[in-house]
């Protein structure tokens, strides 16, 4: 070579994909199809409209204090302490009241907005429940129940109170 001449420098590019590359395209493809699929982004089934006194929502084994504007989902327990209360309004336009000392196991809730067709099963482990029936009872009569420890309320009407003691 010359003097003064500089050598060439010689650039490698893989074409092969890095692994730390491969690992974030296949867990950005997770995420995307759990959350297509519902596994990590459950659908609201209603919403708390009043939370007044210690109300709280399980979820997934994990009970976190419930105020006014929170999301319920399907398979939640809405609890209520000794002076607490909770409305409760779903998609349908049912609505439930909860009184001091209640649980509320939210089991089933299917709806359609177009047709209102659907279903809605919920028990009542302990405690007292207003309910409102909304959508889905109007186009099916039979498509609303509540458990208690005691028996099976298949909701034909539009308003009822219900009381369950826990049972023992």
């Amino acid at each position: 070579m010359r003097s003064g001449a500089q050598e060439p420098i010689a650039r490698v590019y893989s074409r092969q994909p890095r692994r730390s590359t491969l690992l974030a395209a296949a867990l950005a493809l997770t995420i995307a199809m759990a959350i297509s699929t519902g596994v990590l982004a459950a659908d609201p089934i209603g919403q708390i409209k009043t939370a007044q006194g210690a109300v709280s929502i399980e979820r997934d084994g994990a009970r976190r204090p419930a105020v006014a504007g929170d999301r319920v989902l399907q398979s939640d327990v809405v609890i209520t302490g000794a002076d607490g209360t909770a409305g409760i309004t779903f998609q349908d336009n049912s609505m439930m009241s909860l009184g001091p000392d209640s649980a509320l196991a939210l089991d089933c809730f299917r709806f359609d907005t177009t047709t209102h067709d659907g279903e809605f099963e919920s028990s009542l482990k302990r405690g007292t429940l207003a309910v409102k029936s909304g959508y889905i009872v109007e186009q099916g009569p039979q498509a609303m129940r509540v458990r208690t420890p005691a028996a099976i309320l298949g909701v034909r009407g539009t308003e009822f109170v219900v009381r369950a003691e826990a049972a023992r």
